[in-house]
């Protein structure tokens, strides 16, 4: 097998853009009035996240800025704009037209919301890359954004991990930061009960019945119209399936481990980031870990967590990238960091 070409497509720029409100463990707490807020740290790794009044294409245009502004992009280079939400404006249309909109891309730039969670930054590099491979586009704009509009308000085990937060990716066909190496994707839909808002598509319309809240044995409330997260089925499927995408990414990519200066892995919470990084063997110095200020971001915490580490990149190191989650979905590759980030 040959390690990564220098001719790959890749990466041009990451930004991220996160709400203003913080709500803090400290904040919880007096939502909850038996919440240990030192307790929900230890076991999750998260002591804020950020929440706003924005809808999810609003948040998409802010990131998307973000990177026009201090990347000096010209908006008519993009040719095709991928938007990673489960978080849509509307049921219809798709929520990357809005976006195109108000970001004043042009009408020639293809558009399409992905509709993936926890492994969608990978699944959008992979449609990136295939999109600029083929020839038909020269520049990319990837777009991830998660809102916690599905969270019950009295649903402990979910807010306590989850954030909103939007990230920017500008890809190219030629002179990247970051070239994007061979994919491992992978799918198992017999999971998707085990993490799913029941209520409110085609299956299962909104009805008074389906808004009803109910409280399960540990405490925590929920109906059929909110989000609901089977936590000890998520943890057994994340840690049976996460190595298995991680080893067959290094495999495609001709790499060992040793050969990897960072793994950046979908940061679900600090239990399942720190027994897969024991089951793999990983020194903590090249495992991202960034949970504590933002929390769970979906789709949008592998380049939120990349970004904070990025500027300590050098050319030639490889950064391995592995999603997974909702679905069941995982997706990893390979990053080969050839320049810094501007």
């Amino acid at each position: 097998m040959s390690a990564l070409q220098d001719t790959q497509p890749g990466i041009e720029a990451i930004e991220y853009w996160l709400p203003d409100q913080v709500v803090t463990n400290e904040d919880l707490a007096r939502e909850f009035y038996d919440w240990d807020p030192q307790k929900a740290w230890r076991a999750t790794g998260i002591r804020e996240r950020r929440v706003g009044p924005e809808p999810a294409s609003d948040m998409a245009v802010q990131a998307a800025e973000k990177l026009f502004s201090l990347h000096s992009v010209d908006r008519s280079s993009i040719d095709f704009l991928l938007l990673v939400t489960q978080s849509r404006d509307y049921p219809m249309p798709a929520t990357a037209c809005i976006v195109q909109d108000k970001l004043g891309l042009p009408t020639s730039c293809g558009a399409l919301d992905l509709t993936l969670g926890c492994s969608g930054y990978v699944y959008g590099l992979f449609m990136a890359k295939a999109l600029l491979a083929s020839g038909s586009c020269r520049r990319v704009l990837l777009l991830t954004v998660e809102k916690i509009s599905h969270l019950h308000p009295a649903d402990r085990s979910t807010r306590v991990l989850l954030g909103e937060g939007a990230s920017a990716t500008l890809l190219s066909a030629s002179d990247p930061i970051a070239s994007i190496g061979n994919f491992d994707l992978g799918t198992d839909g017999r999971g998707y009960a085990n993490l799913f808002v029941p209520a409110g598509g085609t299956a299962l319309p909104h009805s008074p019945e389906t808004a009803r809240s109910i409280a399960d044995p540990a405490g925590n409330v929920r109906s059929q119209d909110t989000l609901f997260m089977d936590g000890m089925e998520i943890f057994s499927f994340s840690v049976r399936e996460a190595p298995k995408t991680f080893r067959a990414a290094l495999e495609k990519n001709g790499m060992s481990k040793e050969d990897v200066a960072l793994f950046v892995f979908h940061q679900a919470n600090r239990m399942i980031l720190e027994t897969l990084r024991a089951k793999l063997d990983i020194d903590p110095s090249r495992f991202c870990i960034d949970l504590e200020r933002v929390g769970n971001t979906s789709s949008s915490s592998i380049p939120i967590a990349l970004r904070d580490r990025m500027d300590a990149l050098r050319p030639g190191d490889n950064v391995l990238l592995c999603g997974f989650g909702i679905g069941y979905s995982w997706g990893s590759t390979v990053l080969k960091w050839r320049r810094s980030h501007d």
